[in-house]
């Protein structure tokens, strides 16, 4: 195992990327109740319902095995994958329900996608799109990831809430005697980044997941840990799993490419495929940066190591989730929990991989955590990943404004690709009226031209 990942020459141990390994299945663990809840909603009130739920909740399991145990081996990087939250809601609310798409051609889409994906890895164009992103766009994007990551820890705690006339306010404690199990969740997650940021402080292994398992047994006595009992029908989830979701994908191709009108059909084909694969790319892409700047594990001209094979599992993982039934998968921001305790190899990600695959028949227990434990989580890793705006340029305000802008618009859009996306279109414009085309990546410009086309056609 030492030989295999190199943990001294990492400056780790096993005990260290277990417990990272462990951290970051517990941090991004929701996605496995989500994600079938999500891709289920177009079916709700219909006998389909439980069934896509079952086979999505197989998939969704299987996917993040299969992509964060491939991280884990073959790029020897602790990063995490699983079923994309966005675009999962793409797949639902624009595909399926927006278009008419049905689950099965919407499969089709992921899994053409995901071939693309390994097609232009392997090409290498992937890497060259790394290198494309301007320096000051890159630390931006870690910045941005962090204000994303706690903007939804300080929605999933239930201290931010929705306003009707500001969008966004603080829980009002008022209410206690109408919604005490809301404030008692808010105060929680409150105590929650406090106690770990105290226990970061004090060097304490294991701060992030320490404070998960105490807020949750807490949780107890004020109602928001609950308990619904353990018993599963494992059998039935197997049959929906193999009837509904696996190689579902297969079938909708018929869907695809037979319809009535061929010619709007490929060319709305082709269009939602690009936005899936764009969409994709550079949230992994924005992921992949930030979690590596914050981990130091950016080489000198701040590309990631290992990136090709850590883009190749993505792009492997989406094919496998498509086939299994399930949306894009992409890594996760939220695997940044784990590198905070110390992860630093592959061996991280194969325990998170693991637990994944455990939490098929686990599924009751993984459930009993609530969301106030995990949002702490959250919230303190978006203050670890505020401090890479210390290394942003702000003396030219051709390099710091579309920095700003890319940070900015990650939390205020609920998107990493959106951010990155009016980053480089910004970047571009500002360089060529400033008289700086010079200065131009053509790959940027091009990506830039892409994103307008995306945008002017397809809403996301």
């Amino acid at each position: 195992m030492e030989k295999f990942f190199k943990l001294k020459e990492n400056g780790t141990s096993v005990k260290i990327e277990v417990i990272a390994g462990i951290t970051t299945f517990v941090t991004m663990a929701y996605i496995i109740m989500v994600n079938p809840a999500m891709l289920a909603t177009p079916f709700e009130g219909t006998d389909m319902y439980d069934k896509v739920v079952n086979g999505v909740f197989f998939a969704t399991c299987i996917a993040a095995f299969i992509g964060t145990f491939l991280m884990g081996v073959l790029a020897k990087m602790p990063f995490a994958q699983a079923p994309g939250m966005g675009m999962n809601a793409f797949f639902t609310y624009t595909v399926m329900l927006g278009m008419g798409y049905s689950y099965q051609a919407a499969l089709a889409m992921v899994f053409i996608s995901g071939m693309l994906f390994i097609f232009i890895t392997l090409c290498s164009f992937r890497e060259k799109v790394v290198m494309a992103i301007p320096k000051n766009i890159k630390v931006a994007i870690s910045v941005g990831i962090g204000l994303f990551l706690a903007f939804i820890g300080f929605q999933d705690a239930g201290l931010v809430v929705l306003n009707q006339d500001t969008m966004v306010s603080m829980v009002d404690f008022s209410t206690y005697a109408e919604n005490p199990q809301a404030c008692f969740g808010a105060i929680l997650a409150f105590i929650g980044v406090v106690l770990t940021t105290v226990l970061y402080k004090k060097k304490v292994t294991g701060s992030i997941l320490i404070s998960i398992f105490v807020i949750t047994i807490l949780g107890i006595f004020t109602g928001n840990t609950v308990f619904e009992g353990f018993s599963i029908n494992f059998g039935a989830q197997v049959k929906d799993f193999a009837q509904v979701s696996l190689f579902a994908c297969f079938a909708g191709f018929k869907e695809l490419f037979m319809g009535s009108s061929i010619g709007q059909a490929i060319l709305t084909l082709v269009m939602l495929i690009i936005t899936f694969s764009m969409v994709d790319m550079f949230d992994t892409l924005g992921t992949l940066i930030g979690t590596a700047k914050s981990a130091n594990m950016l080489d000198e001209d701040g590309n990631i190591p290992n990136g090709k094979k850590s883009l190749l599992c993505d792009a492997i993982a989406t094919v496998g989730g498509a086939m299994m039934g399930t949306s894009t998968v992409t890594t996760y921001g939220e695997c940044i929990s784990g590198i905070s305790v110390g992860g630093r190899t592959g061996l991280t990600s194969v325990v998170t991989a693991i637990l994944f695959l455990a939490a098929l028949v686990f599924a009751p227990f993984v459930g009993i955590v609530p969301s106030c434990a995990t949002a702490p989580a959250l919230i303190f890793i978006g203050g670890l990943l505020l401090s890479a705006i210390k290394d942003m340029e702000f003396d030219d305000m051709s390099e710091a404004i579309p920095a700003y802008l890319t940070l900015i618009m990650m939390p205020l859009t609920y998107s990493i690709a959106n951010g990155i996306a009016i980053g480089l279109i910004s970047y571009t414009l500002i360089k060529i009226f400033t008289g700086k085309f010079k200065e131009l990546n053509v790959l940027t410009v091009i990506l830039s031209v892409l994103f307008i086309i995306r945008y002017a056609m397809i809403s996301l």
